[in-house]
């Protein structure tokens, strides 16, 4: 199981690239994560991390109709989320490329 201070940036990151696919809704992101292998996420999870997004202006909120029950509040990127999710997925590679060859490579320099 992936520990919790690993999850905490890398969630925010996957949230934002799932919003920036398609406008959506809580629920669905959390059933996007688990599709993705993040099983142990829960929902009470992925409130605060939205709300956290939201607050820095990384995504905004509209109420839209649903075809099934109440309106539902979706989410989209603003501009600063689009540039947040690149410095993301930046980020992201450089982590994977030097965690990757520590992994793979680093018992060699020893």
């Amino acid at each position: 199981m992936i520990s919790s201070q690993m999850l905490k940036g890398v969630l925010e990151g996957c949230i934002l690239k799932f919003i920036a696919q398609k406008e959506t809704y809580a629920y669905e992101i959390s059933r996007r994560l688990e599709e993705f292998g993040f099983e142990a996420i829960s929902e009470g999870t992925i409130y605060p991390i939205i709300l956290r997004l939201q607050k820095n202006n990384l995504i905004e909120a509209v109420f839209q109709k649903s075809k099934s029950g109440p309106k539902r509040k979706y989410y989209y990127l603003t501009e600063d989320g689009a540039q947040a999710l690149e410095q993301f997925e930046e980020n992201w590679r450089e982590l994977e490329l030097a965690v990757n060859h520590i992994l793979n490579n680093g018992a060699e320099n020893e």
